[in-house]
């Protein structure tokens, strides 16, 4: 596995664990849909939370939550309603973004809620 790969396998498990330590129940990890992946599917407070990890050695070029495109976003919402039939769900959507970054040998963890909001067309 490549480096990258690696780095940002690490950044959805410390993502998973920050939100386990924040009492979401974690109901799926790395599910696919259409040969691409959703992070983190969870629940609290009777909504279901899509979560996109994006994991970053530094900040210099890009934030991590920029990283999080159009394309990007239209695809989690397609997934998320996909996720939703599947399991026959009937709970309140959220999308968020948890961006870790690391700094030295520590890793910071940002967690963006309602980072954005499906267009209703």
């Amino acid at each position: 596995m490549s480096e990258n790969y690696d780095f940002g396998k690490k950044g959805e498990e410390i993502a998973q664990t920050f939100l386990q330590q924040k009492a979401y129940s974690i109901l799926a990890t790395n599910w696919h849909h259409r040969h691409k992946e959703v992070d983190i599917i969870a629940e609290k407070d009777n909504a279901l939370i899509i979560v996109e990890v994006k994991s970053r050695s530094n900040t210099i070029h890009e934030l991590p939550q920029d990283a999080v495109t159009k394309k990007k976003q239209r695809f989690l919402i397609e997934a998320a309603n996909a996720y939703i039939e599947k399991n026959n769900i009937n709970l309140e959507v959220q999308f968020d973004i948890i961006t870790v970054v690391k700094h030295n040998d520590k890793f910071k963890v940002r967690h963006i809620k309602d980072a954005f909001y499906p267009i209703v067309k």
